[in-house]
């Protein structure tokens, strides 16, 4: 059909009634019209008319429609520019393709279809899918000038179409949000610096989390109704709850979240009013919240990790299962990378980072990521940049503020532990609270500090703990975390000096519970570390060493006894070997053969460059006959190496290094420990020159 009368087809097809088995088709053929026509005048009738299609606008498809205005555009665009390439290369003699109108002109066509009897936020589409479709993919299909004037365009509609809120309905917002997603790669520096922040902010954070977003959390409300309580917990991956979830996940902007976060923290950071951006994050605080809340009441939050295979039928592993975890990850980071602009805001914005606001926003920050823990805390998923900056950062705010930090951490401690397993989210709870709680000893008061650190992480250590009792078995997925974070935690305790009330009748108690812990809970790595932090707690320069002077021997006596009678079987591979590699100290790494007793001795050697001048002579020799007493070789070699690195790298301070040089030389030391680091040496008169030194001449 000539595109003359297809076009009068098709303006007589937009004024029908809205059928959706002739959408498709009107689409198609609009799409062919627009690379088609060689009548610029066409062009902008033919834009002006659709944009007020009464079979596409009356009963639109929320941003499914949106997206195939921008799809029919770009399209359109795309063939254009290659149809004008196409003939320019053109013999003489053959007819050419398309329309034969230029892309500038054909752009320009399309511009001047974007009249008043259409709303701004339909031009944004429509220009948006133009500008995609010329300069997208690097095709420069545009002069400079022409593009920036596209570009400005663009920029125009979408804030004229925000700014007119009462104009624009919630699906031309969502419209102008998912042009830009797509657009905004495309704008230049000074373009993009036009968009105004203030309604753009809170249009973006409305798309992501209402119904052509996240939709508030409601889908896992549906899941609950959806689940069948039999042997196994059964989710259909044909019930409503999971088609939903698909449905969601196929939705314009879920599927283009990455970019709408980027758009949304853009949005952040050039936002003028600092009152919207508050706004926001309190948006953000209840949408975490509610998500926590529906999880919580939902029956698949029991279902630990550990033990998926054997609670959920074989139907919802392998079907909805992960998808809803993908789902749920996909809100984790995109209200992460909303927030953490808001938090780097904070730092620089006046407004924002004085002691009244500041506080308050790094606490409603830490409640968002709380919040979102049984998210972050499954499998790595708080390893990404953009969440440890945020939570670092908000740490470091809260910590100069001790009442605002006791506050936080009376509002989010734990219950108290008790011989029941408490569920996954509770768990992750409470890891959240213990890292959290890590970082602010020094930011509390003495009482607090009992009250809200030391109290919950003893609790997880005591001999009556959740955490090694029967009915936890098998272990929790985040069972070894929470042993981490407790001990963490009291260690943080007794590093701050202004605590030493509490940390010397503590110590004990910690060791007690170290050693008991060690190897089944705690890896060799994570053993020294601890052991070594007490170590230097209780030496000099700390007063815990003035008023329990014998402290640090007994410990090292508690040690030693124990290495006597340890297990000489190698261990098996830890959890965070990894880490090893990073530790201080000249920490072996955990590829080496390690033993139950080699680990203690390594533990006795780490503690020497901490003990009291006093006691240095008589534990370097103890140390260096626990390391012979090791029977394995290769251990073996791995102490007394190790030994021999705090003797010569300068680890000892100028007095123990001293003491450590008189027992090497006239005290035994060298027999002791076999005369070096490689071994026996050849016997020699002192001042004899060595096989390997070469004479050499003053002259």
């Amino acid at each position: 059909m000539p595109p003359d009368r297809l076009l009068n087809t098709v303006l007589r097809a937009y004024q029908d009634a809205p059928n959706p088995s002739q959408t498709d088709k009107i689409l198609g053929t609009t799409n062919t019209l627009l690379t088609s026509l060689s009548n610029p005048l066409n062009l902008s009738l033919l834009t002006s008319h659709f944009l007020n299609a009464r079979s596409i606008w009356q009963q639109p498809d929320g941003l499914r429609t949106c997206l195939r205005v921008v799809s029919v555009f770009n399209t359109a665009a795309v063939h254009v520019r290659r149809n004008e390439l196409h003939n320019a290369e053109l013999p003489s003699g053959q007819l050419p393709t398309g329309g034969q109108v230029s892309a500038g002109h054909w752009a320009h066509a399309v511009a001047k279809g974007l009249d008043d009897r259409s709303s701004r936020w339909q031009h944004t589409l429509v220009l948006a899918g133009v500008l995609m479709g010329m300069e997208g993919e690097e095709r420069r299909s545009l002069s400079w000038s022409l593009r920036s004037t596209l570009e400005q365009a663009v920029v125009t509609a979408a804030n004229m179409a925000l700014e007119a809120r009462s104009q624009t309905s919630a699906l031309g917002r969502g419209a102008v949000v998912l042009a830009l997603t797509y657009a905004f790669p495309l704008l230049s520096g000074a373009n993009k610096a036009l968009l105004n922040g203030d309604t753009l902010l809170p249009a973006v954070t409305q798309a992501m989390l209402g119904e052509e977003g996240f939709r508030h959390g409601e889908f896992i409300r549906e899941i609950q109704l959806d689940i069948a309580s039999t042997a196994n917990l059964a989710w259909s991956a044909a019930s409503p709850s999971a088609s939903h979830i698909q449905q969601l996940e196929s939705r314009p902007l879920p599927q283009n979240m990455g970019p709408l976060s980027r758009l949304g923290a853009f949005a952040v950071e050039h936002a003028r009013d600092s009152n919207i951006v508050l706004g926001i994050q309190d948006e953000l605080l209840s949408f975490a919240a509610g998500v926590l809340r529906k999880w919580e009441n939902c029956a698949l939050s029991l279902v630990d990790p550990s033990v998926e295979s054997a609670k959920l039928s074989p139907e919802t592993l392998q079907g909805p299962w992960p998808m809803l975890w993908q789902l749920l990850r996909k809100i984790l980071f995109s209200v992460v990378a909303i927030v953490q602009p808001i938090v780097g805001r904070c730092l620089l914005d006046p407004r924002l980072r004085n002691d009244s606001v500041a506080p308050i926003l790094a606490t409603k920050t830490l409640h968002i990521l709380r919040n979102l823990s049984f998210v972050s805390s499954r499998q790595g998923g708080s390893t990404f940049q953009v969440y440890t900056f945020t939570y670092l950062t908000s740490l470091d705010i809260l910590s100069r503020y001790p009442d605002t930090s006791t506050r936080f951490l009376q509002e989010t401690l734990p219950p108290p532990p008790t011989s029941a397993v408490p569920s996954p989210v509770h768990q992750a709870l409470s890891l959240f609270y213990l890292n959290t709680a890590e970082h602010l000893p020094l930011s509390l008061p003495t009482p607090s500090t009992d009250a809200l650190i030391i109290a919950p992480a003893t609790a997880n250590l005591s001999p009556t703990s959740w955490l090694i009792s029967p009915a936890n078995a098998p272990p929790s997925s985040l069972t070894l975390e929470l042993f981490e974070s407790s001990h963490a935690a009291l260690l943080s305790v007794f590093s701050c000096p202004q605590h030493g009330a509490l940390t010397a009748p503590l110590i004990p108690f910690y060791i007690d519970a170290l050693l008991s812990s060690f190897p089944a809970r705690v890896s060799p790595r994570q053993f020294r570390l601890a052991f070594r932090t007490v170590m230097q707690v209780a030496s000099p320069p700390y007063p815990i060493s003035i008023t329990h002077p014998g402290l640090s021997e007994a410990l090292l006596e508690m040690l030693r006894f124990r290495a006597e009678g340890a297990s000489t079987d190698p261990l098996p591979p830890v959890p965070d070997a990894a880490l090893s590699s990073s530790s201080s100290s000249g920490t072996p790494t955990e590829k080496e053969p390690l033993s139950e007793q080699t680990a203690l001795v390594l533990a006795l050697i780490d503690a020497l460059p901490f003990l009291p001048l006093r006691l240095v002579d008589e534990w370097l020799s103890h140390a260096a006959e626990a390391s012979g007493a090791i029977r394995d070789p290769r251990m073996r070699d791995v102490a007394r190496r190790r030994l021999w690195e705090v003797l010569a790298s300068g680890e000892l301070d100028v007095g123990r290094a001293v003491a450590g040089v008189a027992w090497w030389g006239t005290r035994g030391g060298q027999n002791l420990l076999g005369g070096g680091p490689d071994g026996p040496e050849e016997p020699m008169m002192s001042g004899a020159l060595g096989h390997d030194v070469k004479e050499s001449s003053r002259l």
